[in-house]
């Protein structure tokens, strides 16, 4: 299968935590696998395009999208990971991704960024538009944690339809259930998605939005969490739990190594491929 994965940080371009080790080995075994894999990640300020031989991509030059009534410009460029043939392409823009510190998604004193919410929110946005840029329509999108959370969403009520884009399946894995899921319900409307009725309020989790609105959801449990538990208590998915779990999946990680990421990966391309394959 054709697999899209959005990934926030990936090793040893990006890493604030444990989500830059999964985002580099799951991938690779997928790719194993015998899937067509491509990754997509921001292109920090911090990132060196000569140490990791980024290349420039005419056709991934200037991606437009429609931003809050205006139109917003990014670009992309391609790198591979380390000693791989699993192909990135890191998303620029001078305003959301460049300043960035290594920190990512928090300032100096350890408080999550205030336009956390927008910059992820723009970053799911040009992931999908970069799909015809590339002349590339996966079978799969693979949504990582909140960074890409706005992605099914998005692509249900904005993309779905659109002859380039039919037929892909989102699939939202939930890392963990934390404050920096919380976003502002303003952050998906700038960005051109209706909210489901079920979700009101100024703020909300941007992972039970996603939930709702991926074709599978997968729990990603592991030492420190252990999402898959934590979904049917948490005030913020209660309310729609029972469409939830008719599609959640559950893997787990027995430590945070490669060997657990490798075991990590089958499990999935069993779900992915148990889900998805035939069609």
């Amino acid at each position: 299968m054709k697999i899209y994965f959005l990934a926030s940080e990936i090793i040893p371009f990006s890493q604030n935590s444990f989500l830059a080790s999964f985002c580099r080995s799951v991938p690779i075994k997928l790719q194993q696998h015998g899937h067509d894999i491509r990754l997509t990640s921001p292109k920090y300020g911090f990132i060196s395009e000569r140490k990791y031989t980024l290349r420039e991509v005419i056709r991934l030059r200037e991606i437009a999208s429609e931003i809050n009534g205006e139109t917003e410009i990014a670009s992309a460029k391609s790198a591979f990971i380390p000693k791989t043939r699993v192909q990135v392409y890191f998303m620029e823009h001078s305003e959301w991704f460049q300043p960035l510190t290594t920190l990512l998604y928090k300032a100096k004193n350890g408080r999550p960024l205030p336009d956390n919410d927008d910059r992820f929110a723009f970053y799911s946005k040009i992931a999908l538009e970069m799909l015809v840029n590339l002349f590339w329509a996966p079978d799969i999108i693979v949504c990582n944690d909140w960074q890409s959370s706005y992605v099914p969403l998005l692509y249900k009520q904005l993309f779905a339809d659109q002859d380039f884009y039919k037929g892909i399946k989102t699939v939202q894995l939930i890392h963990s259930i934390d404050d920096y899921s919380t976003v502002s319900a303003d952050s998906f409307t700038k960005f051109g998605a209706e909210l489901p009725k079920a979700f009101n309020g100024s703020e909300l989790n941007s992972l039970a939005v996603a939930a709702d609105s991926a074709d599978l959801v997968i729990a990603v449990d592991g030492p420190k969490s252990q999402p898959s538990k934590e979904l049917s208590t948490n005030g913020d998915f209660k309310p729609h739990i029972a469409g939830i779990k008719k599609k959640l999946e559950t893997v787990t990680l027995e430590n945070e190594d490669d060997a657990s990421c490798g075991a990590a990966a089958d499990a999935i391309n069993d779900i992915l491929t148990n889900a998805f394959g035939s069609d």
